[in-house]
């Protein structure tokens, strides 16, 4: 009998990370393949992206509707409690062997919630790292604690994984699943862009993400001003705006995004936009300006700069192209400014991605597979000290006998 191995996916960034994960799992003669869709997937205000699922070609097993008419702390809350029911019937209909997982937004941590007292072993992805702006850092981390089977993207990441405790041997460094996405996704020509948007591009174009600061609700909303102002300091660039996540104050972000791209022509509001088109639409652009982790994962494997303004990413590794401001209108357009230079754009066009250069989707797919799931829920805490293994990011190792196998849990060594 095939492995049955239940995704969950609750939000367009998220599902850009797992598409071609969930592509390798179904496409694997011992692994079946469940989909289970939640969160900002079904609203029809951030864009009804399950439609994207759908369109992937991918059976969807479960729809989890958990967002409810309010963004405040007590509609969020809400939110969670109907994840964990919801969650806790599907898993009692489907009986996963393994429940994957990724990331650290409050929808997730319900399904991970859920599976722990339902028996059924997690794998989460991208654990370890750390973002001090957003209360999804202490989600991240309880997740990792109540997960049995890790996968991270950094050597640091992993090293922090098993500072939390987490047995070594169960914690595989594989690489980002972003960089993965893009090696594997064809991109589109400028002229299919720009029909696909409905504009014509031109220099500068930037592309702008901006969601909320969950740990500091008003200064969010103030750093949003302070961005727009500074765009406003750049009239000749052409800006397009996805809009925020379904988090704590997104809403008024929204309305606020809405109100100031009526009265500029050359600013373009989109809900959200599909991987292959934000891909390509990236490869054209000439810089990602917010606070989304698109512009440390994703954008330095397009050679492209980032403004990352503000705290919501603080402590994620970054690559040179990353440019840190101050979220004030003067900082941010001094790092527009900066990020559009000549010298800078050719400085990041041969910048190194921290997060590899690929294969992430099928080394976990591998581990999926040929993991033993025996004693797997008898956790302990291992803290005989943390291993800070550096070693390089690798795929499949041959053994002596010419055999090969997963990467382990040191990286190949």
């Amino acid at each position: 009998m095939n492995r049955r191995i239940a995704v969950v996916t609750g939000s367009r960034s998220e599902y850009g990370l797992l598409r071609w994960l969930m592509r390798d799992i179904a496409a694997h003669d011992a692994l079946d393949l469940y989909v289970l869709v939640t969160g900002a997937h079904l609203s029809p205000e951030h864009g009804l992206t399950v439609r994207e699922i759908e369109e992937d070609g991918f059976t969807i097993h479960r729809r989890i509707d958990t967002l409810l008419s309010s963004d405040s702390a007590q509609g969020i809350g809400k939110s969670m409690g109907l994840g964990v029911i919801g969650f806790a019937g599907a898993f009692a209909e489907l009986r996963p062997d393994v429940l994957v997982v990724l990331g650290d937004r409050y929808e997730i941590f319900a399904a991970v919630a859920a599976a722990a007292v339902a028996n059924i072993p997690v794998a989460h992805l991208h654990g370890g790292e750390v973002t001090l702006g957003a209360y999804d850092e202490g989600l991240r981390h309880a997740m990792t604690k109540l997960s049995h089977l890790h996968f991270v993207a950094t050597a640091e990441y992993r090293a922090r994984v098993v500072q939390l405790g987490e047995d070594p041997q169960h914690v595989y460094l594989v690489g980002g699943l972003g960089v993965d996405a893009i090696r594997r996704t064809t991109l589109l020509t400028k002229t299919e862009v720009e029909t696909q948007l409905g504009i014509a591009l031109r220099e500068p174009t930037l592309m702008v993400a901006f969601h909320p600061v969950t740990l500091e609700e008003e200064a969010g909303e103030r750093e949003l001003i302070e961005l727009l102002a500074a765009l406003d300091s750049c009239p000749d660039a052409q800006c397009i705006i996805t809009m925020p996540n379904a988090d704590t104050g997104g809403r008024s972000m929204a309305t606020r995004i809405h109100a100031f791209a009526a009265t500029r022509p050359h600013v373009l509001v989109v809900p959200s936009l599909e991987q292959r088109l934000y891909f390509s639409t990236l490869a054209l652009a000439t810089a990602l300006v917010g606070n989304s982790s698109s512009g440390l994962l994703e954008a330095p494997s397009f050679g492209k700069p980032t403004v990352n303004v503000g705290d919501r990413q603080h402590g994620r590794q970054k690559a040179e192209s990353v440019i840190d401001c101050r979220p004030t209108r003067a900082a941010i357009g001094a790092a527009i400014r900066r990020a559009c230079a000549p010298e800078f754009q050719h400085r990041c066009a041969s910048v190194r991605n921290p997060y590899g250069d690929g294969g992430a989707s099928q080394r976990v797919t591998d581990v999926l597979a040929g993991v033993s799931l025996l004693g797997l829920l008898k956790k302990r805490f291992h803290s005989t000290g943390v291993d800070t293994v550096s070693s390089p990011i690798r795929g499949r190792q041959r053994g002596e006998d010419g055999a090969t196998g997963p990467i382990n849990a040191h990286g190949g060594d």
